[in-house]
């Protein structure tokens, strides 16, 4: 790897021995993946996706200490993923004592942390960034430093930024030199796609059951997918972003995609077209018997696979402001029709803190309070990391959710009956 002048100084320790090793980690990482140089990142704020204080991370608060320590901060204010606790989240007093005395003991001493390495603020935890409310919107072009998978997709795609899946820890790092290696997904050559998908399907496909389909037949690669504007248009105002939102996150979760263009409405699918195409690219065709497949192969791991779900959780990554609006009908129309007044299962809605704000300044907040959802700002990925909560028969509509955890996936209509009309 070739470095600046300035690079270099920092990395031969002329501005102290903590930056130089926060420079040769950089370096070091870069060279795994043949990078050539390092770049600037010129984004406004970095994003981090360690946010949650679990006791067994030790090594992560004893390297935040030494960077503190040594007077050394964040070129660049951030926000950070979700917490992951919240009281309002049902939870038994067993679940609550794993909570909070073996598992995320250290959550306090931690958020101190991060306020000092710069922190934009006390309400700055979400995975969704990049929503108007957060304020962390990257612009197209930007370099990143991001790791958390669902922002870094959305941020590449639908943002046009530039990101590489980085890991935790390797965030904060890029951002304290102000600088990343340059591979992958920031060069151009990496942004194209190997891969063509054609949507052929009858009807708007489910975001999170396409987006697991196109996950877990390109993996990593970048897919360029025909055929779906027909069905979110192409413009990408709120309903679309939220759509890419969802899609994304399963793309991401199901499959390890950090990039992909939608024709006629992404960024550089509409500056560049189908030149974004690969030379020898390969086909992959979704019409509706392919998503029926997918989703008829998603294993349930419950104990009991007829057990009765015993809590639902909808927004993985959190839900956007209109979202929430939506929701709140579909679940009073679901209530008219089946005549009940509450659901009929604990549910929770999550969201970031200030979206959430946000939504309980509309009159949409009273009528969600009134159907017996529960509104929060956690992390359901936190929640069910509980040995306890593992255990609980949990729904969702959320591909990641069902990827990394035991819960059980369900598209939004069925959890909107399941929720409001019973069944399962």
């Amino acid at each position: 790897m070739i470095l600046t002048k300035e690079q270099q100084a920092i990395l031969d320790g002329e501005k102290g021995e903590t930056l130089a090793k926060v420079m040769k980690t950089l370096v070091m990482y870069g060279d795994a993946f043949e990078a050539e140089k390092l770049v600037p990142i010129t984004s406004k704020y970095n994003h981090l996706v360690t946010s949650f204080g679990l006791k067994v991370m030790s090594p992560v608060y004893d390297l935040m200490q030494q960077l503190l320590d040594a007077g050394v901060a964040s070129d660049q204010k951030f926000s950070v993923d979700p917490r992951p606790l919240d009281k309002n989240v049902p939870a038994n007093f067993l679940q609550n004592l794993v909570f909070n005395k073996f598992m995320y003991t250290k959550q306090d001493f931690y958020e101190e942390q991060l306020h000092k390495l710069g922190l934009m603020d006390d309400d700055a935890f979400s995975c969704t960034c990049y929503m108007d409310e957060v304020g962390n919107k990257p612009q197209k072009g930007d370099v990143l430093s991001w790791a958390e998978s669902s922002a870094v997709v959305y941020a590449n795609s639908v943002l046009g930024a530039r990101c590489n899946r980085n890991s935790g820890i390797i965030d904060i790092m890029g951002s304290i030199v102000g600088y990343v290696p340059y591979f992958g997904l920031l060069t151009d050559e990496g942004r194209k796609a190997t891969w063509v998908v054609k949507v052929q399907t009858t009807k708007k496909p489910e975001a999170q059951l396409l987006g697991s389909a196109i996950g877990m037949k390109v993996m990593e690669d970048v897919p360029y997918v025909i055929g779906l504007d027909k069905w979110i248009g192409n413009e990408l105002g709120e309903a679309a972003c939220s759509y890419l939102k969802d899609f994304g996150a399963a793309t991401a979760s199901n499959g390890a995609v950090g990039l992909y263009h939608i024709d006629g409405l992404t960024p550089e699918a509409v500056e560049l077209g189908q030149s974004l195409i690969s030379e020898g690219a390969k086909e992959y065709i979704i019409d509706d018997a392919e998503l029926a497949r997918v989703q008829a192969e998603y294993p349930v791991i419950w104990k009991d696979a007829d057990a009765t779900p015993k809590l639902c959780f909808v927004g993985c990554p959190h839900l956007s402001l209109q979202q929430l609006k939506d929701w709140t009908e579909r679940i009073e129309e679901g209530l008219r029709e089946s005549g009940k007044k509450k659901v009929l299962i604990p549910t929770v809605f999550t969201a970031a803190p200030k979206v959430l704000e946000a939504f309980e300044a509309t009159e949409y907040a009273a009528r969600l309070k009134a159907t017996g959802v529960i509104t929060s700002y956690i992390c359901p990925l936190m929640y069910m990391n509980n040995p306890l909560c593992k255990k609980m028969p949990v729904i969702t509509s959320s591909n990641k959710l069902r990827t990394y955890t035991s819960a059980r996936y369900y598209t939004d209509a069925e959890i909107a009956d399941i929720i409001t009309k019973g069944g399962k």
